[in-house]
């Protein structure tokens, strides 16, 4: 077996045990599926995704194909396209096979196959699903097998993936970077290593490299003779209906995946211990309830490669009794405008500036967010949604008119610009519209699509008045709410948290993480209302954002609506909607006068 020494040795990769064990399995049995590896960065995803393709044993002397497929690939690569250079040549409509064709019988790897184009993955969904790759475009008709194992990588900060592409891989690997400083030093000592000298570097591990690729080849050859008793694929199919799965794909992966591990033993009968050890790569993309069954342990990654052992899983929910809730004041007593933290005593509401509110000066309190269901904002994003429509058709309109004029004094047409995507040419087209002229005088091109970029603009109010009824914390579950629907649809989320007269960002514009809990947890909630100070703030942020004009923002306002500001003089430039909090018998607040000062959409969150 050659080494390709430009790839890290797979047997030199330290710990990463469960990685390592998915990997192995679905090379003795590709009907598995696949891997899917979850993890920050660091991890060695990539190093041990690509270090696999040097430890597949070839099949019938051939190498097994291992085809990286790149995020920024276009379809016609993908599937395949015309043939240009017989077209230009023999004027003839040949198939020019893409990467789907080269990869039939192999391994398909894509890195943060998260970020990864919808279309693109809609192909691979089909094709995952058949086997065969069909071809029926740019007059072409054409067809071929394509069966391959996919295996893909992701950081889960960076969003989610499909859940029809999820599941999809039929193993999956959750990875973190809980090392010990020994094992800290080792990594940083192989590849370091590994830097200075490739070659050597790699020839240090070539019997290592060569015994696991022989043993592989050896699992591959018993699979046929392995059999499995009735009694454990009954224990298969509960251990699936425990964990609440969807259909039965998870049955049969289990399954296979048991055979592939009793193939890597070298024996002819699945045991209990082989369904134990693959159930945890099984489940952990298809688990909809908790289990309390035993499995591998997050730890299993860091210890040696050839330790199967079984170990506890630690508590999966990480619970704790909650602390003791502060003492909060009565809706009566933080109406009246009184220090909160000076009850009792004759002072009257003290301005602070021309932003006073019913928040008043007091020691800043914590309030934990918890994602409460009543607390929804799928009607709210609906309204929303319907909101950008008209102003993006309004928008296209303005944008149109603009194009033809600046066209008009270019002196070019409508069919030359207006659609066409520079880099992508529509050869069919060409070719259809140029039979009269060879070689071409006009170039056709296809129609660009371009992809609309979404920031979700949250201005949290953060002041001493929302800490009655609980106000803060349903802001702030509200919040999560906003952040779960921008980390699906991988788009970005600023934070802007206004109270004790001062605004502060509490996340900067990035893409939506997976979890904000933590960090809304760390706000203080104290004083009085600066209302007018983040309107303006935010009114720079959608202003720079809109002179680039490459982004679309979403701002919520969520506040109880306790303040005296003016703010009819401010737009925000972006489609709006207050949130309001306040839900008490009396109302105090203002958020529907707010709401129609700003010229905002209203919607007032029910407990």
């Amino acid at each position: 077996m050659s080494q390709l020494h430009s790839d890290f040795p797979f047997s030199a990769v330290q710990g990463q045990v469960l990685f390592k064990k998915a990997l192995i399995l679905a090379a003795i049995y590709p009907a598995i599926g696949g891997v899917l590896v979850s993890g920050p960065r660091g991890s060695a995803k990539s190093t041990l995704a690509r270090a696999l393709a040097n430890i597949l044993p070839p099949v019938n002397y051939t190498p097994c194909p291992f085809v990286t497929l790149p995020l920024g690939t276009s379809l016609e690569m993908l599937t395949g396209t015309l043939d240009i250079e017989r077209v230009l040549n023999n004027k003839q409509l040949h198939f020019s096979p893409g990467l789907l064709s080269k990869v039939d019988g192999g391994i398909l790897y894509v890195d943060e196959v998260n970020l990864l184009a919808d279309h693109l993955v809609d192909q691979l969904l089909d094709v995952a699903a058949s086997g065969v790759n069909r071809v029926e475009r740019d007059g072409i008709s054409h067809s071929h097998n394509s069966k391959f194992s996919l295996i893909g990588t992701m950081n889960p900060d960076e969003g989610e993936l499909r859940g029809q592409l999820k599941d999809r891989f039929g193993l999956m690997v959750e990875l973190d970077t809980q090392l010990s400083l020994e094992q800290r030093v080792a990594i940083v000592k192989c590849r370091e290593a590994f830097e200075a000298d490739p070659e050597q570097f790699a020839d240090q591990y070539q019997q290592q490299q060569r015994q696991l690729s022989e043993q592989i080849a050896a699992a591959r050859g018993l699979l046929p003779k392995i059999s499995c008793s009735d009694e454990l694929r009954i224990n298969i199919a509960q251990r699936c209906h425990d964990a609440g799965v969807e259909g039965v794909r998870a049955d049969i992966v289990m399954y296979r995946a048991a055979l592939a591990q009793a193939a890597w033993r070298a024996d002819s009968q699945v045991t209990l211990a082989d369904i134990d050890t693959v159930e945890k790569l099984v489940l952990a993309h298809r688990r909809t309830t908790m289990s309390s069954s035993s499995g591998d342990s997050d730890n299993d990654n860091n210890q040696s490669a050839d330790d199967d052992s079984q170990k506890a899983p630690p508590n999966p929910g990480n619970f704790s009794r909650p602390a003791a809730k502060p003492q909060l004041p009565s809706a009566d007593q933080a109406q009246t405008g009184q220090s909160l933290t000076e009850r009792g005593s004759n002072s009257t509401d003290t301005k602070q500036g021309a932003d006073s509110d019913w928040g008043s000066m007091q020691a800043p309190q914590s309030v934990e967010a918890t994602l409460d269901e009543s607390v929804s904002s799928a009607a709210l994003l609906s309204q929303f949604f319907s909101a950008d429509k008209n102003a993006k058709a309004q928008s296209n309109d303005t944008l149109s008119a603009a194009k033809t004029v600046g066209k008009a004094l270019r002196g070019h047409s409508d069919s030359d610009i207006v659609s066409a995507d520079k880099s992508s040419i529509n050869w069919f087209s060409t070719l259809l519209n140029s039979t009269a002229q060879w070689p071409a005088l006009t170039l056709k091109y296809r129609e660009k699509q371009p992809k609309a970029k979404i920031l979700h603009l949250v201005l949290l109010d953060t002041s001493a008045s929302t800490l009655v009824q609980q106000l803060s914390a349903r802001a702030k579950a509200c919040v999560l709410d906003i952040s779960r629907q921008a980390y699906l649809q991988r788009e970005k989320l600023q934070i802007l948290g206004f109270g004790n007269a001062n605004v502060q960002q509490i996340q900067a514009a990035v893409k939506a993480p997976k979890e904000l809990r933590t960090l809304l947890n760390k706000v203080d909630v104290a004083g009085g209302t600066p209302l007018r100070k983040v309107l303006e703030q935010a009114q720079a942020i959608v202003a720079k954002l809109s002179t680039a004009n490459a982004t679309t923002v979403r701002c919520y306002l969520i506040t109880d609506g306790r303040s005296r500001a003016q703010v009819s003089d401010l737009r925000l430039g972006a489609t709006t909607v207050l949130i309001d909090t306040e839900n008490t018998a009396v109302k105090r607040g203002r958020g529907e006068a707010i709401a129609r000062q700003l010229g905002a959409h209203y919607h007032l969150l029910h407990s």
